[in-house]
């Protein structure tokens, strides 16, 4: 731990910034440490006594996040994602980390649980519309087909026995978007937890990993946003301990075409860009589930949403939406449980 010591004074001048605040009551102090990482601000809130050694944490947290993001990264050429990506049609399975494969079954579960809304595959479809978000124009028709007849799970094979992947398609692309940061948000937690901090709080980009309550209080009190709105918040907060939440949306990326609004959520079924403006807030047990089921409820229409929430065990759901100018909300009977009195 000494020899850390250093190497963590370095961490916060150029990665953290770090605030706290006393609770007089227990004489514990809130640390938080936020640092840039996988496009979004990635944020540890961590309840303690001893400042340096939750700063030891905050950086082997974050040196966890770094190291699954060069394996998960569909941005970095030489991931392990896209190593395999590059496989595709060569009708071979190959070995993969156990992280990479770790991560393929949850999205194998999500695929076959939501019907194919939530589809890792939709790499060729993702592709170009980000092409098209930063060139301000929809998909080219034929394009769009090309890239759709490269998709579908059930052309991804998992061999558990080798721990090895095949993509039997050519020119199929995983992408573990709407997936992968709550993986590594609750990975990150995990590591916080062992090092004996319980109460502490992840947030990868909106999709939070929650740890036990800080000592005299009910939960972590978590604020769900407006939709269309950056910074307004809901009147009543979410009040929450060890479980997880995620909140899906199209304000920060979307594309406007003749007055129609296209997220960056992709409908597998269609390769087109969902078109209602809708949050949607799910609660789970574990991240990396309420952030594949916040991304398939923003696909699947309100009615078969609240059918897959009951699906899971201990799973909450909310999706607003602003309609005539107002607010409208339809939520699971148990999303009430998780709200603050």
């Amino acid at each position: 731990m000494i020899n850390c010591i250093p190497r963590i004074k370095l961490f916060f001048l150029i990665f953290i910034s770090i605030f706290h605040y006393t609770i007089d009551l227990f004489g514990q102090q809130k640390f938080v440490f936020e640092k840039p990482e996988m496009g979004s601000p990635f944020t540890i809130s961590i309840f303690a006594n001893d400042s340096v050694k939750a700063a030891a944490t905050a950086v082997l947290a974050f040196r966890c996040a770094d190291s699954l993001n060069a394996i998960f990264s569909d941005y970095i050429d030489t991931s392990e994602l896209n190593l395999l990506n590059s496989t595709s049609g060569e009708k071979r399975y190959v070995a993969v980390s156990d992280a990479l494969f770790d991560i393929l079954k949850y999205s194998m579960q999500a695929a076959k649980l939501s019907d194919g809304s939530y589809d890792i595959s939709m790499g060729p479809v993702v592709k170009l519309w980000r092409k098209a978000r930063k060139e301000k124009r929809l998909p080219n028709e034929d394009s769009l087909k090309e890239a759709l007849n490269k998709t579908g799970y059930k052309y991804i094979h998992l061999d558990s026995v080798y721990q090895s992947v095949w993509l039997e398609k050519k020119g199929m692309r995983l992408d573990l978007g709407g997936l992968g940061k709550g993986y590594v948000a609750q990975r990150a937690l995990n590591i916080i937890q062992a090092a004996g901090f319980n109460s502490a709080m992840v947030n990868a980009g909106g999709k939070i990993a929650i740890g036990e309550a800080p000592r005299g209080r009910n939960g972590w009190r978590i604020g769900i946003t407006v939709p269309e709105q950056k910074q307004q918040i809901m009147p009543r907060l979410l009040l929450l301990k060890n479980i997880s939440v995620a909140t899906s949306g199209d304000i920060y990326q979307h594309l406007d075409i003749d007055g129609k609004r296209y997220s960056h959520i992709i409908n597998p079924k269609t390769g087109m860009g969902v078109t209602w403006q809708r949050n949607v807030t799910v609660i789970a047990k574990g991240a990396v589930i309420s952030d594949w089921l916040a991304t398939a409820c923003s696909v699947l229409s309100i009615k078969t949403s609240l059918k897959l929430i009951k699906k899971i065990p201990g799973a909450a759901l909310l999706i607003t939406e602003i309609k005539d100018g107002k607010l409208i909300k339809t939520e699971s009977p148990n999303f009430q449980n998780y709200l603050e009195n």
